[in-house]
């Protein structure tokens, strides 16, 4: 019965506090290692404190929407905006409304300008319109253009170049997944060539093969003579040529139809009036098929409203042959993508497949997502913005932070002396963990350190401070009791990590409110407040608890140095307990 007891350890006691250290230790070489492996060496500035660009877009009234205008399209274009340039909300970049027609939007230094000025750009008129007919995207005398298997293939959106006009003897070897018909012949000229195009799909498998014959694909006499020249004329084969198109074809009416080029300008179309308008689209992913080796797919999903609208569409486009069985998801005047239909597709969702990879899919997704908006924008003014009003800040903020840390230091070295030794020791340990972690954060999730984060992180060195002088507070009354150091240490840990717990709750708790109920700057300091409170917990768990285990095993410590912070007599300790009891039978004897 004795062995156990003498094998016990006090509650909160830690057999092995070496291994707990080794442990944290080997997590800060792996965060270090893997910012020098990746690169960055440094936090992502926000733009108060590098620079960057800064857009003004004004806002313009779609054709047929002369009232779109106003503050509640304005708040959710914004909106919009905000999260396909900000994602979790902590990459500095800001958008905001200004006055009734303009939304600003500020881009930190380091973030591709390019790819925001496209993103806060693109995001005004989504719609899925049925195609008539396709050709090359060059321009071309011809003023009757007609189908073919080259012209539909084009430039997939796995990124590879079709035929382009060029006519093709070889069967497909990989064949698109046959289509709904009412009995009607095929040319053998749509029998034969690859087609790159993406193909649509419900939650159904494709008819099978051996159905009858798809319709045939409408003539040139069956689209007006208008748009058979406004396809002629189009040209697609330069940015120029395709950003003029673009504009020119978002201010055709939706209920009208519009010539339009490809993105990458490889085809031109003759599109109908809008059918789904982007505003029906709820949701948009990609996602990666694994089961079905479909490969990166773009799943969508539709409101009520949208959903009985695809599938109306989507049924009458199954009966008829490429490149009259595609839809072309229009973003802005240009055709982003052009799958192909094999089936009506019901229950308010679908997918779209083909060659996609990863990139290409999420764009897709994410224009599909966040591409509807009420109003169309163009970029008034884009201008450069300096950092040195907020570098002349950040050398105020850090210096007060230099200052408070040195008064810290102060008051831990004059109150606790050889304890402030492992107080400044965990400090640096948190120091390391967070400076890594914000740096690795950069490039992982968009995050940027400005002006408020940084006041995050100096807040943060009190509530560190704080959870070191709960735990010393414990121990020393654990030994104003007249106990010796070793078992304080470890009956102090359990009542102060209660202590520590709820304190760190309480802070994390009002950094999550604060991130989610905040925009803008705010978000980072809640952000930054939020993750080193975290970061307290792990360092006083895994490091200053382990290494007071240790260093209550040396003299300097277990005696009671004067230097130690730890001097019973300083402390005003009672006499031990066991004393007391060995004077009660003298007494009685004198007695």
């Amino acid at each position: 019965m004795a062995a156990p007891k003498k094998g016990r350890r006090s509650p909160g006691g830690q057999g092995r506090p070496g291994r707990t250290l080794v442990l944290i230790l080997i997590a800060m070489v792996a965060l270090v290692g893997g910012m020098f492996i990746s690169g960055t060496s440094t936090p992502r500035l926000g733009i108060d404190l590098a620079g960057g660009t800064s857009f003004t877009l004004e806002a313009r009234n779609q054709p047929g929407k002369p009232n779109a205008i106003n503050e509640t399209n304005m708040n959710t274009a914004a909106g919009i905006m905000e999260r396909r340039v900000n994602g979790l909300g902590v990459s500095e970049a800001e958008v905001q409304t200004q006055g009734t027609n303009h939304i600003v939007v500020n881009i930190p230094k380091g973030t591709d300008a390019k790819q925001a000025r496209q993103q806060v750009g693109t995001t005004a008129q989504l719609g899925f319109r049925p195609v008539l007919t396709t050709t090359a995207g060059t321009k071309t005398p011809s003023t009757t253009p007609s189908p073919s298997p080259s012209a539909s293939s084009g430039k997939g959106d796995d990124g590879k170049k079709g035929d382009d006009g060029k006519k093709d003897d070889k069967p497909s070897a990989k064949p698109s997944a046959s289509s709904t018909t009412q009995g009607r012949a095929v040319t053998s000229a749509l029998k034969k060539g690859p087609s790159d195009t993406p193909t649509a799909s419900g939650s159904t498998s494709p008819a099978p093969s051996g159905s009858p014959s798809p319709q045939p694909s409408a003539s040139a006499d069956e689209i007006p003579a208008a748009l058979q020249k406004q396809l002629a004329d189009l040209d697609c084969s330069t940015k120029q040529s395709r950003a003029e198109a673009g504009e020119k074809a978002a201010g055709v009416k939706p209920s009208e139809p519009v010539v339009a080029c490809k993105d990458d300008g490889s085809q031109k179309y003759v599109l109908g009036p809008v059918a789904v308008e982007g505003t029906d689209v709820k949701d948009a992913s990609a996602v990666f098929d694994s089961q079905q080796g479909q490969g990166w797919i773009v799943q969508m999903d539709f409101t009520g409203a949208g959903g009985k609208k695809f599938a109306d569409i989507t049924g009458k486009l199954a009966a008829k042959t490429q490149p009259q069985n595609q839809f072309a998801i229009v973003l802005d005047g240009a055709v982003v993508s052009d799958p192909r239909v094999s089936q009506q597709l019901n229950g308010g969702s679908a997918t779209i497949s083909g060659g996609f990879t990863q990139q290409t899919a999420e764009d897709l997704a994410n224009m599909l997502s966040y591409g509807a908006l009420p109003l169309s924008f163009k970029i008034a003014d884009e201008t450069t913005v300096t950092a040195a009003l907020g570098g002349e800040q950040l050398q105020a903020g850090l210096i007060a932070g230099a200052i408070g840390l040195a008064l810290v230091v102060v008051y831990l070295v004059a109150y606790y002396r050889g304890l402030a030794l492992v107080a400044l020791a965990s400090l640096a340990v948190s120091a390391v963990l967070t400076y890594t972690i914000m740096t690795l954060l950069g490039p992982a999730i968009g995050f940027a350190l400005n002006l408020p984060a940084v006041c995050g992180a100096i807040v943060a060195i009190g509530i560190t401070a704080d959870s070191f002088i709960v735990y010393f507070e414990r121990i020393r009354d654990e030994i104003r009791e007249g106990r010796t150091l070793r078992p304080a240490v470890e009956r102090g840990w359990p009542r102060a990590r209660r202590t520590i717990l709820v304190s760190d709750f309480v802070s994390f708790l009002a950094a999550f409110v604060l991130f989610i109920v905040t925009v803008g700057k705010v978000k980072g300091f809640a952000f930054t407040l939020g993750l080193t409170t975290l970061l307290d917990v792990v360092v006083v768990f895994f490091f200053t608890k382990p290494l007071m285990t240790m260093l209550a095993r040396r003299k300097f410590f277990a005696n009671g140095h004067p230097w130690s912070g730890l001097d019973p007599k300083r402390l005003g300790a009672k006499p031990p307990l066991r004393r007391r009891r060995t004077t009660a039978p003298t007494e009685t004897k004198e007695a």
